[in-house]
């Protein structure tokens, strides 16, 4: 029954904007897919959180025709909870209901996790678009710690992060 009324529930409201996990400082490769992912997507904000260096991320999107001003760079984030938690309240002040999600094929099923519990806190659906890479699917352990902190950070505010909990 809840993956039915998800479902029905993800298909009411198109994506508003882009959310992008920044990758490696050292990898540009999900700010690649995403500035050609926005060409095809001309009216939809980015949110970049983490990542490369600034710099880096603008050049990249500069070179690919976009316009600066779609760009939301937050750099707040430590880890992957934190992605989310640092931007989940200025998408829900803007009143966005959905995103596209993408991250890295090998991450994406944390990023899922998470993004359920943390996006879904505020009301906001998602929509997964994955990085091709040649890295194997993180442990499922990931998923399930990070789960556990998503969910102790909705219940307290609390995310864990000063922890030794990283990417």
């Amino acid at each position: 029954m809840w993956f039915g009324y998800k479902e029905a529930k993800d298909n009411q409201t198109p994506p508003q904007a882009v959310v992008v996990l920044g990758g490696s400082t050292k990898n540009l490769e999900r700010e690649k897919f995403t500035a050609s992912f926005a060409r095809k997507h001309p009216n939809l904000p980015i949110w970049i959180s983490g990542g490369s260096p600034p710099t880096y991320t603008r050049l990249v999107f500069t070179k690919a025709g976009i316009d600066s001003k779609r760009l939301h760079l937050d750099y707040e984030a430590v880890d992957t909870v934190t992605n989310f938690t640092t931007i989940v309240d200025e998408l829900e002040s803007r009143g966005i209901k959905s995103v596209y999600l993408i991250t890295s094929d090998f991450h994406m099923r944390r990023a899922c996790v998470i993004g359920e519990i943390v996006l879904g806190s505020r009301g906001i659906a998602f929509k997964p678009i994955s990085v091709p890479s040649k890295q194997s699917p993180e442990p499922i352990e990931k998923s399930f710690r990070d789960g556990v902190r998503a969910l102790v950070w909705v219940v307290t505010g609390y995310t864990g992060a000063d922890q030794k909990y990283r990417r």
